[in-house]
């Protein structure tokens, strides 16, 4: 698990208090910079912290620092940049979750520069993950944006749906962000009924994911049929259907809390 230190001054995460090793996180974009082979993080170092270098975290092995780099920058030999979907499955996982997280702190850094109320430039706090006004003193945190997932059964069935953004044969369970003032079992309510045109009870919680694209959090969950008939909406699912083990349509990839929820679903009708 990744360690969050408790200053987040750039010198900090130089201190022999969070280890020796560093890993440097390099995004050109939305692209990470790997090895050739894409199966390790092409890590470059500094010996003074930089200004526009934010920490992410340390474990036992290495203390995590990431930036943006300029959109010309070319990768050196033996290294080349790709999307962070395009790794999983070739970059280990736990590589994956630090890049994932660093690259949502570099996004939410990006994107809350000017204050949202009086538009004065933020400044990094040094004692906690923020952005603050120095003029209104409004505090900027990383975004995370909750999104119900949710599998439902229908005795030995399970149902699957086809977004209109999938690749053409792909199906996945049913997905949509939380509005404000919902729990996420009122967004699995309100989403089945709008996504399909069905009714669900007997809702049970089985895992979340962090989902860096460009900050989710996938919460997961089985439910059980309960009514009405099944009618894609058009403008956000293209096709559904009842499947059971025999007639699988392609999933979603293993990385992914879907593909989980899915497997162990099946694994126990």
């Amino acid at each position: 698990m990744l360690e969050t230190p408790a200053n987040f001054s750039a010198s900090t995460i130089f201190s022999p208090s969070v280890g020796t090793a560093l890993t440097m996180l390099c995004f050109r974009d939305n692209e990470l910079l790997v090895k050739a082979g894409g199966d390790a993080i092409y890590s470059t170092t500094s010996e003074e912290p930089q200004s526009d270098e934010i920490i992410v975290g340390y474990d036992d092995r290495s203390a995590y620092v990431t930036r943006r780099l300029v959109a010309t920058f070319e990768a050196p030999p033996g290294a080349r940049f790709a999307n962070l979907r395009s790794l999983f499955g070739i970059l280990p996982d736990d590589q994956v979750a630090i890049a994932g997280r660093a690259l949502q702190l570099l996004e939410w850094d990006r994107t809350h520069q000017f204050c949202g109320v009086c538009a004065t430039p933020t400044l990094r706090e040094a004692h906690e993950r923020a952005r603050r006004c120095p003029k209104c003193s409004l505090s900027a945190y990383p975004r995370i944006s909750p999104a119900m997932m949710c599998l439902v059964t229908r005795g030995s069935e399970i149902l699957l749906a086809r977004n209109v953004n999938f690749p053409p044969g792909r199906f996945s369970a049913l997905a949509g962000f939380l509005e404000a003032g919902e729990s996420v079992e009122d967004a699995i309510h309100r989403e089945v009924r709008e996504e399909v045109g069905i009714q669900v009870n007997d809702l049970r919680y089985v895992a979340s994911q962090s989902w860096p694209f460009p900050h989710s959090l996938m919460i997961a969950f089985t439910a059980e049929y309960a009514g009405g008939t099944l009618t894609p909406n058009g403008h956000e699912i293209a096709e559904a259907g009842w499947f059971n083990k025999e007639n699988l349509p392609q999933l979603p990839p293993k990385v992914s809390v879907a593909r989980a929820l899915i497997e162990a679903t099946l694994a126990r009708l």
